[in-house]
C-alpha cells in the first residue's frame, strides 16, 4: 500500500516517470513506462531490475544493439485483421523495418557470449518473426519506403510503358514550349506543369486561342491560363490510363500480402510487445547511466544499507549547472535493520533533514518499481509491503482542515495500518501545533509505530523525541552535521547522536540584539542551553578529530611511500652489488688465466735462452705490456689533500664534498654549525663537521670524471635522471581510481616532476561526483612547490582535469 495517493507527486516519482517517457523511442515503450508500479514480488522484482542491469552494461560496452524503427504498429494490426481490408505503403514500411529490429534484437541475443544477458535473452523465448513474410514486404517495399519496380511482372511492365509515354510526353511538350516562347506567348521563363493529373503549358491569357487544346485552369490574377496542347491529348490519356493500371495492380499486390500477413497477426502483437519491452527496458538502463545509478544487492527482508546513497533528482539538477558553478551532492549512509528500524533526524533548518528522508523515500519506491538506485556498489537493499508518507502542507478549505489536523488524520492511518513491512517517512514531525502538546502526541505516535515493528525515517526539531529514541531499542538518532564556526551545513548525516537546531548561536551570530538572545536562553531553560552547547561542542570535536585524522592518514601514507621507496632503493643496490660482483669475479677470473699463461710463457722464454742478461731484460719488458694492457695498472697517482671543513674557514661559493662521498656541491652559507649547500640545483642543510673542503686539482678531476660519465645527479643512489626524464609523461591519468589509491599515486608524481624540474603537469580525475577532483586540488595547494591550481581548458577536458603550474 502506497499512501497518500498523490506520493509520486510529493517524492518527486512523477519527474523520473516523465524523463523515462521522453528517453523511450516509441509509444510501445511509454506504454510500459505509463503502466510501471510498485512491485512487492521480490523475485520479480530481481527480474526486472537484472533485466535492467544487463542492458546497462550492453549500453556501456558500445555494442552494436538495434536502435533505430521502434515503431508501433498495432494500428495497422487491426485493419489488417478486417478481411478484404489492406495496408497502404507506409504502413507496410513500418511493419517491415520494426520487424527486422525485432529479428536484429533476437539474433543479437542468441549470438551474444554464453553468460552475458542472460535475462534479456529469455524476453525472446516464444517471440516468432518469419522470415517469408519479411520477405515478402522486403520484396515489395524497399529500405526507402518506396515500392519496388519488381514488385510484380505486371507492375514493371506497366511502370516501363509509363516512363516511355512521359518522355515522349515530354519530348513534344519541350518542341511546342519551344515554339510558343519564339512566339512570344507564354511568360518567360516559364516551364510546363501539371494541372489535374495532366501536363499543361501556362500561356499569356492575349494568346490562348493561339495554342490549340484544353484550357485547365487559370492563375489567381487572370493572366496566365494553363492550356493542355491537342497535340498531347492522346500521349495525356495514355499516361491516366497506365497510372489507373499501375495503381490496380499496387492495390492487388498490397491486398495479396496484407493476406499473407493475416495470419501472423497473434505471433506479432506477441513480437511488437517484445519490441516495446525492450524500449522500456533501454529508457531505464539509460536513466540508470545519468543517474550513475547501480544494481543493490536485494533481500527479500525489510531493510536499507545503503553507502554513497544521493538524492536522484538533485543529483540530475546539479548535473545540468555550468561547469563554473556546480554543485556536488554531498552522499549519505543509510542504516535501517531489524535492530534500528527507525531513524529519527535531527538538525538545524535547511541543513538537508527532509532531503534526507526524501532520498529514502524516492530510492525505495524507485526500487521497488524496477529502476537501478544511485548508490554504491556495495550497498543492500531490502523490500517493504507499504510506504507510507507526511510531508508538506495538506490544508483543505473544502474539508475544513488545518495543516496540524491533517498531520493527525496521517498519523492515524499510520498506526492503523503500519506493520513489520512497512516503511514510515514523516517529515518535521509533531509541528503545527502547541509545542509541548504537539511533542506528547508525537511520542505517543513513535511509541506506536516502534511497538508495531515499522520501519521509518522522520525528521524532527523535538528535543523530546530525541530523549525518547536515545532511550528506546529500535529507534535510533541521526543528526545532519553543521559547522558551527562559519554557519554552515555540512549536508552529512551521522547516525548515532541526535543533531543540534542551533537556533541560539545562530541569533548570536547573525547579530542579533545581545540582550534578546539572553532573554531567549533564559525563557527556553538552562537544560535545553546546556544540551544544545554540549552537541555544539561535541560537533566542534568531532570536526577537530576528523581534520586530525585527515592527516595522520596523510602522513602515514607519505611514511609507507618512503618506506617502500627505501625497500626497491636496498632491493636495487642489492641486485646491483651481486651482478658487480658476478662479473668482477669472472674477469678476475680470465684474467688471472691470462696471467699465468703469459707468466709460464716468459719463464719458458728464459729457460730456452739460458737465462742470458739481454733475453731476460726482454722478457721483462714484455711482461710489464702484457700487465699495463691487461691489468691496466699504473703507478698511482698522488691524490689531491682534502681540508677539514671548519666554520670559520668556510665562506659562499666554497667547493665541498660530503666525507666518504664522490659527488661534490657549492656552499650557499654558513649558520653556526649548520651550512645549506647545493648539490645538483637541489639545495639541502647538513652538519659543517660532515663536510671536507675540495682542492682545485680535485674539484678539476671530479669534472673530468662527470664529463666521462652518462648525467645522473643521482648516481650514487642508483637513479637515471636523464632515463627517467625521457620516460616522465606531463599527464597523470586518475580517473576510475579510489580516493586513498589516487592521492598516493598524485603525492609520487608531485615528487618526481619536482626533482625533474618539470613546469607544468595535467592530472585527469574525471567529472564523476567530484571526490577525486576535491582530493587532488586539496593537496596541490598544499604543496609550496605548487604555484597555481585551475581547470583544464573546457574544449581539454574542463574540470574534469586539474591543470598544475609547479614553483
Amino acid at each position: 500500500m502506497i499512501l497518500p495517493n498523490n506520493f509520486e507527486q510529493k517524492i518527486g516519482f512523477t519527474q523520473l516517470r516523465e524523463m523515462l517517457d521522453g528517453l523511450c523511442l516509441s509509444t510501445l515503450g511509454r506504454q510500459f513506462v505509463a503502466k510501471m508500479s510498485f512491485q512487492t514480488n521480490a523475485e520479480q522484482l530481481q527480474k526486472l531490475l537484472l533485466q535492467t542491469d544487463e542492458f546497462r552494461q550492453l549500453l556501456n560496452s558500445g555494442a552494436d544493439f538495434p536502435s533505430a524503427h521502434y515503431h508501433d504498429v498495432n494500428p495497422h494490426l487491426v485493419r489488417a485483421a478486417l478481411p478484404g481490408a489492406y495496408l497502404d505503403v507506409p504502413a507496410f514500411f513500418a511493419v517491415k523495418m520494426s520487424l527486422r529490429t525485432i529479428r536484429e534484437a533476437l539474433v543479437f541475443f542468441t549470438h551474444a557470449e554464453e553468460g552475458l544477458y542472460p535475462t534479456l535473452r529469455l524476453l525472446g523465448i516464444g517471440v516468432q518473426v518469419d522470415r517469408n513474410l519479411l520477405a515478402s514486404l522486403d520484396k515489395v517495399v524497399d529500405d526507402e519506403g518506396q515500392v519496388r519496380d519488381d514488385a510484380s511482372p505486371l507492375l514493371r511492365q506497366i511502370r516501363q510503358e509509363l516512363i516511355n509515354r512521359q518522355g515522349m510526353l515530354r519530348k513534344q511538350i519541350a518542341g511546342i514550349l519551344r515554339h510558343a516562347r519564339q512566339e512570344g506567348w507564354v511568360p518567360e521563363g516559364s516551364e510546363p506543369t501539371i494541372r489535374g493529373g495532366r501536363l499543361v503549358l501556362p500561356v499569356i491569357a492575349e494568346h490562348k486561342r493561339r495554342v490549340k487544346g484544353l484550357i485547365h485552369d487559370e492563375s489567381a490574377s487572370g493572366q496566365t491560363v494553363f492550356i493542355e496542347p491537342e497535340a498531347v491529348f492522346e500521349l495525356n490519356n495514355d499516361i491516366k490510363d497506365l497510372e489507373n493500371a499501375y495503381q490496380r495492380e499496387l492495390v492487388r499486390i498490397l491486398t495479396a500480402l496484407t493476406d499473407q500477413l493475416r495470419p501472423h497477426i497473434p505471433d506479432l502483437r506477441k513480437a511488437y510487445q517484445y519490441l516495446g519491452l525492450l524500449d522500456f527496458i533501454r529508457a531505464k538502463a539509460r536513466l540508470a547511466r545519468e543517474l550513475e545509478a547501480t544494481l543493490p544487492a536485494l533481500s527479500a527482508r525489510p531493510l536499507a544499507h545503503w553507502k554513497q546513497v544521493r538524492h536522484p533528482l538533485l543529483f540530475l539538477t546539479f548535473k545540468e549547472q555550468p561547469k563554473e558553478t556546480r554543485r556536488v551532492v554531498v552522499p549519505l549512509d543509510i542504516e535501517l535493520n531489524p535492530e534500528q528500524r527507525i531513524l529519527l533526524i535531527s538538525g538545524p533548518n535547511a541543513g538537508g533533514k527532509s532531503v534526507a528522508m526524501k532520498t529514502v523515500g524516492l530510492v525505495q519506491y524507485m526500487l521497488q518499481c524496477g529502476l537501478l538506485i544511485p548508490a554504491g556498489e556495495t550497498s543492500e537493499a531490502g523490500m517493504f509491503d507499504d510506504i507510507f508518507l507526511d510531508i508538506g502542507d495538506e490544508q483543505s478549505l473544502e474539508n475544513d482542515l488545518s495543516t496540524y489536523s491533517s498531520h493527525l488524520l496521517s498519523m492515524k492511518q499510520f498506526v492503523t495500518l503500519a506493520g513489520k513491512r512497512s516503511l514510515v517517512l514523516i517529515d518535521e514531525f509533531g509541528t503545527g501545533t502547541e509545542p509541548a502538546l504537539g511533542g506528547a502526541i508525537a511520542e505517543a505516535v513513535l511509541e506506536q509505530l516502534n511497538r508495531a515493528r515499522a520501519f521509518g525515517v522522520i525528521t524532527t526539531h523535538y528535543t523530546n523525541l530525541k530523549n525518547y529514541a536515545e532511550r528506546t531499542p529500535g529507534i535510533v538518532n541521526g543528526g545532519m552535521r553543521y559547522d558551527p564556526e562559519q554557519l554552515q551545513p555540512l549536508y552529512r548525516l551521522e547516525i548515532g547522536k541526535p543533531g543540534s537546531s542551533f537556533a541560539i548561536e545562530i541569533a548570536r551570530k547573525i547579530g542579533l540584539p545581545k540582550q534578546l538572545v539572553e532573554r531567549a536562553s533564559q525563557l527556553v531553560g538552562k537544560d535545553k542551553i546546556r544540551y544544545d552547547r554540549l552537541l555544539e561542542g561535541l560537533e566542534k570535536e568531532k570536526t577537530e578529530l576528523e581534520q586530525r585524522t585527515a592527516e595522520a592518514a596523510k602522513a602515514e601514507r607519505r611514511l609507507k611511500k618512503a618506506a617502500q621507496e627505501y625497500q626497491d632503493l636496498k632491493r636495487y643496490l642489492d641486485e646491483t652489488t651481486l651482478d658487480v660482483l658476478r662479473e668482477a669475479k669472472q674477469k678476475a677470473k680470465l684474467l688471472l688465466k691470462d696471467t699465468n699463461q703469459q707468466i709460464e710463457s716468459t719463464i719458458a722464454d728464459i729457460r730456452r735462452s739460458q737465462a742470458g742478461k739481454e733475453e731476460t731484460k726482454q722478457a721483462r719488458e714484455k711482461l710489464d705490456t702484457f700487465v699495463r694492457e691487461k691489468l691496466q695498472i699504473e703507478p698511482p697517482k698522488p691524490r689531491p689533500t682534502r681540508e677539514l671543513a671548519e666554520a670559520g674557514t668556510l665562506k659562499p661559493g666554497d667547493k665541498v664534498a660530503l666525507i666518504g662521498q664522490e659527488g661534490h656541491g657549492e656552499l650557499m652559507s654558513v649558520k653556526g654549525k649548520t651550512a645549506e649547500v647545493s648539490f645538483g640545483g637541489m639545495k639541502t642543510l647538513v652538519k659543517v663537521n660532515q663536510l671536507e673542503k675540495l682542492s682545485r686539482s680535485e674539484i678539476r678531476e671530479r669534472e673530468k670524471e662527470a664529463s666521462r660519465k652518462a648525467p645522473a645527479q643521482y648516481a650514487g643512489l642508483g637513479l637515471d635522471i636523464t632515463g627517467r626524464m625521457s620516460g616522465f609523461n606531463t599527464i597523470l591519468d586518475l580517473r576510475g581510481e579510489r580516493a586513498e589509491d589516487a592521492l598516493t599515486k598524485v603525492m609520487a608524481y608531485v615528487d618526481d616532476a619536482v626533482m625533474l624540474g618539470i613546469s607544468e603537469i595535467k592530472i585527469l580525475h574525471g567529472r564523476g561526483n567530484g571526490v577525486l577532483r576535491q582530493i587532488v586540488r586539496d593537496y596541490l595547494r598544499s604543496q609550496r612547490t605548487v604555484a597555481s591550481v585551475a581547470d583544464e581548458h573546457a574544449d581539454r577536458g574542463g574540470d574534469g582535469a586539474t591543470v598544475a603550474v609547479l614553483k
